[in-house]
C-alpha cells in the first residue's frame, strides 16, 4: 500500500502534527487508520501513538509520553529507514532522544515546538514526506 499525504486525511494529519495540534493528527490518521492493512497498520499505528504522546505532554504527562513513545518506538524500528514517505531512521532517532530527556528530566518537558515536534524528514523545506 502506498500512503498519499498531499490530500486527504493523511495530509491533514501532517497540517495538523506541523501546527502541533497533536490531538487533531491523531483523530486524522485514525480515520486511514481503521481500513489500512499490514503492515502499513501498525507504522501508522506507531505515528499516532506519537501524535498522542506529544498530546500528552502538552497536558503535562510525562509518563503517558514515555510509554507512548516507547510503545510508538516498538512499532516504527522493524520497519526500513523511509516507510511510506516517512523518514523512520530520523523519527526513530528522535523518539529515543525524547525518550532519553523524560528519563534524565521528567518534570520539565515541554512539549516540541510547532514547526519541530519528532521531524518526519531530513528535508526541513518537505517535512511532510520523503522523496
Amino acid at each position: 500500500m502506498t500512503f498519499d499525504w498531499t490530500h486527504g486525511p493523511l495530509a491533514q494529519g501532517l497540517r495538523d502534527y506541523s501546527a502541533a495540534n497533536f490531538f487533531a493528527a491523531h483523530e486524522a490518521w485514525e480515520t486511514v487508520w481503521l481500513t489500512t492493512p499490514q503492515p502499513e497498520k501498525t507504522f501508522l499505528q506507531g505515528l499516532i501513538q506519537v501524535t498522542v504522546a506529544f498530546h500528552h505532554l502538552q497536558r503535562s504527562n510525562p509518563l503517558g509520553a514515555t510509554r507512548l513513545l516507547t510503545a510508538a518506538l516498538r512499532k516504527l524500528e522493524p520497519h526500513s529507514p523511509t516507510f511510506c514517505g516517512i523518514d523512520t531512521a530520523l523519527l526513530c532517532d528522535d523518539i529515543r532522544d525524547r525518550l532519553h530527556t523524560l528519563d534524565t528530566d521528567p518534570a520539565h518537558q515541554p512539549t516540541p515546538p510547532p514547526n519541530q515536534p519528532h521531524r518526519l524528514t531530513r528535508n526541513p523545506r518537505a517535512p511532510e514526506i520523503v522523496s
